[in-house]
């Protein structure tokens, strides 16, 4: 049975590759079938600019002309850890640390080929760091400076740092 959102299936599935330069990448449905298009804007109207490949994916899909094309997004999940192991610097997302509030934040800069960042939580003037791992771990491929997200907060040895990033639609569905 094809689960159907305002009259367009919905798909499970999880993200062959995505490229934020050129602003598509695509998805592979758990359920088989051809590969599905997945446009930025579609990204952008969850709240992500961009998403990791791995990372699960549910959307609704239409047929184009070209093919499969996702239209909505509805949720993105981590991709599943190959080791386990947790980089040098990120806190595992444990229970108490996943029990942590999602603060509001804005990003202030992320290098990707550096591996961090740095974002500003509303109200409050300390930076908080951003790993590239916990970007990872939380389904993001990268970061656009001024693009609003929700941060849990756990204090490193250096201040402040991000041990799990979500997108903003996501923080208010959790604060409602």
């Amino acid at each position: 049975m094809v689960e159907m959102e305002r009259g367009l299936p919905r798909v499970r599935g999880s993200v062959k590759w995505f490229d934020p330069a050129k602003g598509f990448g695509f998805i592979v449905a758990d359920s088989g079938g051809p590969d599905i298009l997945l446009h930025v804007n579609a990204l952008r109207n969850f709240g992500q600019s961009s998403v990791c490949d791995r990372a699960g994916i549910v959307v609704t899909v239409q047929q184009t002309q070209r093919g499969l094309q996702a239209v909505e997004v509805f949720e993105v999940t981590p991709p599943a850890d190959e080791d386990g192991e947790v980089p040098e610097g990120v806190v595992p997302l444990d229970e108490e640390t996943a029990a942590l509030p999602l603060e509001p934040a804005r990003v202030k800069w992320f290098d990707k080929v550096k591996g961090f960042g740095f974002a500003n939580v509303f109200g409050r003037p300390e930076d908080v760091f951003i790993h590239m791992e916990v970007l990872r771990k939380s389904g993001f491929a990268e970061l656009q400076p001024g693009e609003a997200i929700g941060l849990r907060i756990a204090e490193g040895e250096r201040g402040r740092m991000a041990v799990a990033i979500s997108s903003w639609e996501t923080a208010l569905k959790q604060k409602e």
